[in-house]
This record gives C-alpha cells, structure tokens and sequence, in this order.
C-alpha cells in the first residue's frame, strides 16, 4: 500500500483520536453537521403502495419495503446519496453510518438520522463516522443485540479537523482500499455458501440415494426424497419413534432452579451438534414435581419452534437430560441409528420446516413431526452411511471455518485500516489510486 505516518503528532484530548497529525484540529459533531431524525410512521399508516419509508432493516439493502401514500414535510425526504446513521440498532449491521444506496424519493422512519448541513467531504465524513461507529461498539463489548446513542451523545462526539484536500484524499484512499478487502471478503463468503451448498448435496444424496449407485430404485411418494433404494422403507416417523415433547419449569421456583443438577435444554442450545452440557439446569425437585421429560444420551432432539434458523435442527443427547417444550425428544426404536437421523433431519430441513402449522408462524408440534417421512435402510447400511459423513465432511467443516476465519480477520484490516486513515496515523497524502502506491 506504501503509506506512512505523518511527520509530527499531537494529543487531540480525545480517547478515539489519540494522536493526531500537528496540522488537524478537533471538534464536537454537532458543530460540523445536523441530525435530522426521521418520522414515527404508525403501523397503521404503512400501505402498499405509495413512497418507500427507509427502516433499520433497508440500510444494508433489503427491499423489503413498506410504503406511504401522500406527502410529508421535507425533512423526511431522502434522496440516493444522503448519509445517514442508524443510532438505534443491531451492534456490527445496522448501528452507524450508510450512504443511501435507493433511487427516487424515499421517506426517514425514525431511529435513523439524516446528516445534513455539513461543510466537508461526504466520502470522508461516512469513514470517519464508521471509526467513531468501531469505538462506540467496542465500549459495548460483550453487549449482544441493539446499540443505541442519543442525538446528545453524537453531538458530543470529537470529530477530525481536517483540510478539504485532505479529506478528499482520505476518502478517496478508504473508497478503493476497501473496495478491495470488500472483494476478498465476498469471494470468501461464495466459497462458504459453495461449501454449504456441496455439504448438503453429499448429505441429501447419502440418506435418500444410499451408497451403492447400482442399487435399483423406486418411487418414495414423497416429493422430496424422490426415488429411494427399491429395499429401503419409507414409513411415518411415528411409526418408528416414540416422540415427546419438553417442558419448563415454573421459573418463578427458585427450588426448581438453584444449584439444579439435572440438564435443562433450550431450542437454542440445538444446533447439530452433540449436547454433552446445558447452559441451565433444573432440580430433582422439578423433575419430580413437574410434567419434565427425561431423555437418555442417543435421543435425538428436534427444535419444534424458534426464531430465525432454529426451527427445524436436531442434536443428539450425549447425557440424560430434560428440555423444553419447544424441543421434540425422538427415541428411536431399536435399529435405528439416531446418527443417521440428525443426517438424514439436516438433508430434511427444508422439509421439516415446510411441515409447520400455519396457524402458530409455521411452529412444529409432536403429532406434525410424528407424520414425517423418512427413509428407513437397514442397520448395516445406516452405520454405512454415517461412517462415510463422519469421513467426508469434517475437511468441507475444516475448508468452512478457515474461510470464516480468513472473514474475520479481513474486517479486522479493513476496521483497522479506516481507522487509521481517519485519526492520522497513517498518512495517505501522497498515495495514488492508480497504483495504490505513495509517492514522494
């Protein structure tokens, strides 16, 4: 990259700054710029048609939009272009700064500011505030979820004064170095959604083709699966386990919880892999008291309902453990190989999820799982099947997590690097992007 640092520095007094080249200045951001917050549309007011109304959610491009029939005052309007900074939202996507990526007139919804009346750069005052976003997170370190500042807060702020030359050649700097760790980035996360992609494929045709490719086949009668192996079974879940389902203690016993000894499982805590511990536990007391299910290790549990991607994923108990009533306990009867149903379950998940009833947001009971179909080899062949997973997929696991890791450390540059061209540190006066390199 071929930049360097300034000659002299100084102390700016202000702990996301630290030093700053001799020749820039400091000053509150609510003397640099204006906030105008944006509109508290009413749910009621939402239409199908009409003028875009800008949420947390459309800052990274979804469109997703609700919309608004009629006019507003002026100080709702947004135009492509237009900065804004989202001060109430989710820690690493939608807190901080976003240049407006929409065309046509757009309404503000609130929790959004748009900056206006700023006498700088545009480019150059979008990085600046994405390092200042990079500190007010890291003082929320450990925080899970929303992040959020008042309009006071921001205002006080110490923002970089900086020469318009100077701000110019800063943001031209972040505009194509980061475009180029951006690219990096999006080649990793194709290759993760390649090795997902290829993972499930193996899976799928694994638990529903089998290995021998000579094998004759028939017809499964169920969409999904297709044709199966002609000597397999395809039956009911039911039909083949016992399901049950969890539930949860009265929390507001604290005999039921204190120093519990007894594995207490949330859908959460289902996520592929082997449950051997539980962020809680319930006591003996509960268990005797109240309708708990006691699972031994080889039951293979079922998130029946959940936010996001939870509904629909399965583990296997590696412990005699209790759990929710979101959850479903599957025990197996004897020849089936509960390994090969969590594979046979992640090839299914689609599936499962589908299953749901519409009624309660697609949510899963026991008699809708006890429906499912599944395939159903034999014995021999089930432990086949999952020492062949066992041996093909931890190298496209190993392949996913360096790409992950490579991800992570990416951001980490691409954080570092915006930060140090907005506080000085480095200095990118002379820096051409033509070549990406200084000049003396």
């Amino acid at each position: 990259m071929g930049v360097s640092a300034y000659s002299i520095y100084k102390d700016s007094g202000v702990d996301w700054l630290g030093k700053i080249p001799d020749s820039w200045d400091t000053k509150p951001f609510k003397y640099l710029a204006n906030f105008q917050n944006g509109n508290a549309f009413k749910p009621s007011e939402w239409a199908e048609v009409g003028v875009p109304i800008v949420r947390i959610e459309n800052l990274n491009g979804s469109q997703n939009f609700n919309f608004y029939e009629g006019l507003i005052d002026p100080r709702y309007h947004v135009q492509e272009g237009d900065l804004l900074f989202g001060w109430s939202g989710n820690k690493g996507t939608s807190f901080g700064p976003f240049l407006w990526w929409k065309p046509g007139l757009c309404y503000l919804n609130q929790h959004i500011f748009n900056i206006v009346d700023f006498q700088c750069h545009r480019s150059w005052l979008y990085w600046v505030l994405k390092a200042v976003t990079y500190y007010i997170e890291e003082q929320t370190h450990g925080i899970i979820g929303m992040v959020h500042i008042t309009k006071g807060n921001l205002g006080k702020v110490a923002l970089p004064v900086v020469s318009p030359i100077e701000q110019e050649k800063i943001a031209q700097f972040l505009d194509v170095e980061t475009a180029k760790i951006d690219t990096l980035i999006e080649k990793q996360q194709q290759l993760i959604a390649l090795l997902k992609e290829k993972r499930q494929a193996v899976i799928s045709h694994a638990v529903t083709k089998g290995l021998n490719p000579d094998a004759p086949m028939r017809d499964s009668g169920v969409e999904w699966l297709g044709e199966v192996p002609a000597h397999w079974e395809v039956g009911g879940l039911s039909f083949y386990a016992t399901i049950v389902s969890g539930s949860t203690p009265d929390r507001n016993r604290s005999v039921f919880w204190e120093n519990g000894s007894i594995p207490w499982i949330k859908t959460g805590e289902v996520k592929y892999q082997p449950i051997s511990e539980t962020e809680e536990s319930i006591t003996e007391l509960a268990s005797r008291s109240t309708a708990v299910t006691l699972s031994p290790p080889g039951t293979l549990l079922m998130a029946m309902y959940g936010q996001g991607v939870t509904r629909g994923r399965v583990a296997i108990l590696n412990v005699h453990a209790t759990y929710n009533q979101a959850c479903a306990g599957i025990h197996f009867i004897k020849g089936l190989n509960p390994s090969f149903y969590q594979y046979f379950f992640i090839a299914a998940y689609d599936y499962v999820r589908d299953s749901g009833n519409e009624t309660s947001q697609m949510n899963l009971n026991t008699e809708i799982v006890g429906k499912m179909k599944i395939c159903v080899p034999s014995e021999e062949e089930q432990h086949e099947i999952v020492r062949h997973l066992d041996r093909l997929l931890p190298d496209m696991d190993t392949a996913e997590s360096k790409a992950m890791t490579l991800i992570s450390l990416l951001r980490e540059r691409k954080n570092a690097l915006v930060s140090a061209a907005v506080t000085g540190k480095i200095d990118v006066r002379n820096w051409k992007p033509e070549t990406g390199v200084a000049v003396a």
